[in-house]
């Protein structure tokens, strides 16, 4: 498939009619459109994709809104909506070996309280009444819907698909559409519903028209629920917004000082309760101040009273005792008999006579202050009691330094809390962003709900159309020739059931290798990833690192998961062998500078035969155009009129020779 050209006619913020020359050159394979934010460069990718699918597109602005609504709200405001809006996409294929040019046009406008659409498809340049009735049907054999989603992408989804599970579904959605494995798939469903026709060719009237009914109805439901399901995820897609931006209000609010605010008063009362322990602590420090604590600055002095003390009472007491023994030592000397020669009397008198010196001699003082008696044992428990003080003092000394620290504290913390003007708007800011949150909440039950009750109505009326089934099927006529159809539609089946298998493990296999090249080459570290394979149960990838340990994908940075994504999209359009037009909107925002020089010179020129590039100045800059400059084949600048609120599409780009720029 290659397009040729778009034309937009009153559409979104496009005035008029502006065309946009979309084919490629061989070696040439881009076309850069350049638009700053809410230009509408997304608004070109819905543009394809609309006149395409019509209500079936999955186009970025539409929301929870009806296709009706949706169209008449994109027509250009300053348009007459009498006159309506017109898309125009003309590509060419190639059907059963011949070159084949389409033009789809898509046209719509308001008719009093409702909008009327109409489509017209040209082949080789003739109306074809056909397959304009039937294009809905038509676009499905030319690109699949779930095929388009894997080349017509913006930047902020391919983070997305780096998510296991979300991965998974887009490789099992590619296998099966993209790379023929659905071809197999609904074969087999073919030949299920020719046995099950076979098996009806005799049922009564009244029981086909049952299950006829039945079958319509069950494919109504099974719409209500994929329409229930894509409302639950626009819902959940509003609410996640709503999470981000309460998110980021909570951040303002607590940078501005808002949880100092919220706790005020709590600090305020805790610097109370600090001051009040620090008072406390104060007040038990002049107690001991009051009492025998300030001796503590004598304490030197007092220990030698109580050593002076100690002296004058051993010296009392000896003072005592000399006067005690010379009364003794003389009635000593009178109890001697006569017959004691004198000169044993008179060495006896000398002996005790040197004893009573030498005891008088301790009882000298140098200095005598006449202390009383018993002071050196008060002096001693005095002591104690000052030491059992200095001890307690030590610690309320400590108790009080720390809650001074404690109080210096609370002071700086009450000094940056923000007075409540500066802090209203915030937390009016905030009070709306809780209840958003809640109302997106809300809305997210409430669609949950609504999926479920049409998934229990879809799965009731499968029941009641199985159970009709069965009953018919007892009451079938055994006939050879239907018996025979059955039985080779069924081993049809079963050859059909290993092909698929079969083709499922070569693509597998395949897309593995391709995929896992694809990121090699696009990681700017080389060695990160040996290997990676994918399940072909469930469809999920698994990576490992040169010592063969498996690595999480979750645990990659947000440029490796946006290059994996990448790598996977690039590895299914190899496998496809690369025969779609791949549109890629904002395709750089989230890398660093190494990742975009690697996507600009070995993806962008290489995603395909023809790469649609949706880029803003910061992204494809002066630098990045040089480099992907050799592979432009057409180039475009979106410009947008403030004033009005119109875009036109102007040739050329930033920095290039002959683009046009916003004055």
């Amino acid at each position: 498939m290659h397009l040729h050209k778009l034309t937009l006619h009153d559409f979104g913020a496009y005035q008029g009619r502006q065309h946009l020359d979309l084919r490629v050159k061989p070696k040439r394979p881009i076309v850069l459109i350049g638009g700053l934010n809410g230009c509408g460069k997304t608004t070109l990718l819905d543009a394809i994709q609309l006149v395409l699918y019509g209500p079936r597109a999955r186009c970025s602005g539409r929301g929870n809104r009806s296709y009706e609504t949706y169209l008449r709200e994109s027509i250009n405001r300053s348009a007459d909506p009498a006159r309506g809006a017109e898309l125009r996409l003309e590509f060419s294929i190639t059907v059963e070996g011949r070159l084949r040019t389409y033009e789809v046009a898509r046209t719509w406008a308001v008719h009093g309280k409702s909008t009327r659409e109409n489509l017209t498809v040209a082949i080789d340049g003739r109306y074809d009444a056909t397959t304009s009735e039937n294009w809905a049907e038509h676009v499905e054999e030319i690109l699949p819907l779930e095929v388009a989603s894997l080349f017509f992408f913006d930047g902020e989804k391919v983070e997305q698909l780096a998510d296991p599970e979300q991965a998974a579904d887009v490789i099992e959605a590619a296998v099966q559409s993209l790379l023929g494995v659905r071809a197999v798939e609904q074969l087999r469903t073919d030949l299920l519903a020719l046995q099950r026709r076979q098996r009806l060719s005799e049922e009564d009237q009244g029981i086909l028209d049952q299950i006829q009914n039945l079958e319509t109805r069950s494919q109504a439901a099974a719409q209500e629920v994929s329409d229930r399901s894509q409302d639950r995820a626009q819902a959940t897609s509003l609410y996640d917004s709503a999470k981000a931006g309460l998110k980021k209000i909570e951040r303002d609010f607590e940078r501005a000082g808002g949880r100092l605010f919220e706790e005020r008063l709590g600090l305020e009362t805790a610097k109370k309760d600090t001051a009040d322990r620090l008072a406390a602590t104060q007040k038990a420090l002049r107690g001991f101040a009051e009492g025998a604590l300030p001796l503590l600055l004598v304490r030197d002095q007092l220990t030698a009273l109580r050593e002076q003390s100690v002296r004058e009472d051993q010296a009392h007491e000896a003072q005592q005792v000399v006067g005690t023994l010379e009364s003794r030592d003389a009635w000593l000397i009178d109890q001697l008999s006569d017959s004691v020669p004198g000169t044993v009397r008179t060495a006896l008198k000398r002996k005790l006579t040197a004893d009573r010196k030498k005891r008088a001699s301790a009882a000298e003082l140098t200095v005598d202050l006449a202390l009383p008696r018993g002071l050196a044992q008060k002096l001693s428990a005095l002591d104690d009691v000052l030491r059992a003080d200095e001890i307690r003092v030590r610690e309320l000394m400590e108790a009080a330094h720390k809650t001074v620290h404690e109080l210096e504290q609370a002071d700086r913390q009450l000094a940056a809390v923000p007075d409540e003007e500066q802090i209203k708007s915030l937390l009016h800011a905030r009070q709306k962003a809780v209840e958003a949150v809640i109302v997106a909440r809300a809305a997210v039950e409430h669609a949950t709900q609504l999926v479920a009750d049409a998934r229990a109505h879809h799965e009731r009326l499968e029941a009641d159309l199985q159970r009709a089934r069965d009953k018919r099927a007892q009451t079938f006529i055994r006939e050879e020739e239907l018996q025979r159809i059955v039985t080779y539609a069924e081993k049809a089946r079963a050859t059909l059931e290993r092909f698929g298998s079969a083709l499922l493990r070569k693509h597998i296999s395949s897309l593995e290798v391709a995929v896992l090249r694809s990121f090699q080459t696009l990681m700017r570290k080389k060695g990160l990833i040996k290997d990676l394979r994918i399940d072909t149960d469930k469809f999920t990838l698994a990576l490992t690192n040169h010592d063969e340990d498996p690595i999480d994908p979750a645990r990659l940075s947000a440029g490796e998961r946006q290059l994996l994504a990448i790598s996977l999209l690039w590895g299914l359009a190899k496998v496809a062998g690369n025969r779609l037009p791949t549109i890629i909107d904002t395709p750089l925002g989230r890398l660093d500078s190494r990742h975009r020089e690697h996507l600009v010179d070995l993806y962008f020129p290489n995603a395909g035969r023809q790469v649609l590039l949706l880029s803003t100045d910061e992204e494809i800059d002066e630098h990045l155009l040089r480099r992907l400059k050799p592979s432009i084949a057409n180039s475009y600048v979106l410009v947008h009129d403030d004033a009005t609120f119109t875009t036109r599409v102007a040739e050329g780009y930033w920095w290039a020779e002959g683009a046009l720029h916003a004055v």
